[in-house]
């Protein structure tokens, strides 16, 4: 399946951040990211309309300016965006196994709809936050829950943010109980606790994607890993 074009490049080099909603300068017409998006932020060659204005109708939106183009709300935006893949995805869907593109795509697409719905620490700067949809035990009352977790944890710091996310009873610091364990979501092996959520998103062969799947279970000790196909639906 074709990646699709999404977003641009953020014009400022020292940033060059991708966005999938990028701001467009009103006056200079580039494409900029979040935090380069104010004339001020990525210095603005251009000027605005020059009209001597009082304290309250300074913005533009307030003086009706003729250089003042409206957007849509950014939320907004998003959910169009995400529709419009969706139903195009839903016209092609690919068969057998996913490849690297289209695994990371539909990464990039499930991102933009967790990031409306997970949970996590509000305080996480955006930059450090990565987003997995998580499939609880099979004795669990939800079969699946969006969460946010920062990129430097530990798996094991993840699997125990996870469970209090998810109310779910964790009994890894007793040697005899069975473990909870963070899964592979296509190979279904246990991840190793000490690894860092950053180390296995750029793993060389079986990455995990920001805005992916993971798979979350009580293991007995000697488990290596599990059957994903028993929790996530695969296409």
């Amino acid at each position: 399946m074709a990646e699709f074009n999404i977003g641009k490049h953020c014009r400022i080099d020292s940033c060059h951040q991708h966005d999938f909603l990028p701001f467009v300068c009103d006056l200079c017409r580039g494409s900029f990211c979040l935090d380069h998006r104010s004339r001020e932020a990525h210095a603005c060659p251009e000027e605005p309309c020059g009209k001597r204005l009082c304290l309250a109708h300074r913005h533009q939106d307030d003086h009706e300016c003729e250089k003042l183009e409206v957007q849509k709300p950014r939320m907004a935006a998003t959910k169009e965006l995400v529709q419009k893949i969706v139903d195009s995805k839903d016209t092609s869907k690919a068969k057998g196994r996913r490849g690297a593109k289209s695994s990371t795509t539909a990464a990039k697409v499930a991102l933009m709809k967790l990031k409306l719905h997970a949970a996590g620490d509000e305080g996480l700067p955006q930059a450090e936050r990565t987003y997995l949809q998580v499939y609880l035990p099979k004795d669990s009352k939800a079969s699946r829950q969006p969460m946010f977790f920062c990129s430097t944890w530990s798996v094991g710091k993840a699997v125990d943010y996870a469970a209090s996310l998810a109310s779910l009873k964790n009994s890894n610091n007793i040697a005899t109980a069975k473990k909870l364990r963070l899964c592979h979501p296509q190979t279904g092996e246990a991840l190793q606790t000490d690894h860092t959520l950053l180390s296995l998103l750029s793993h060389p062969e079986t990455p995990l994607f920001n805005g992916g799947d993971v798979v979350l279970e009580y293991l007995e000790n000697q488990s290596s890993g599990l059957d994903v196909s028993d929790y996530i639906r695969q296409v």
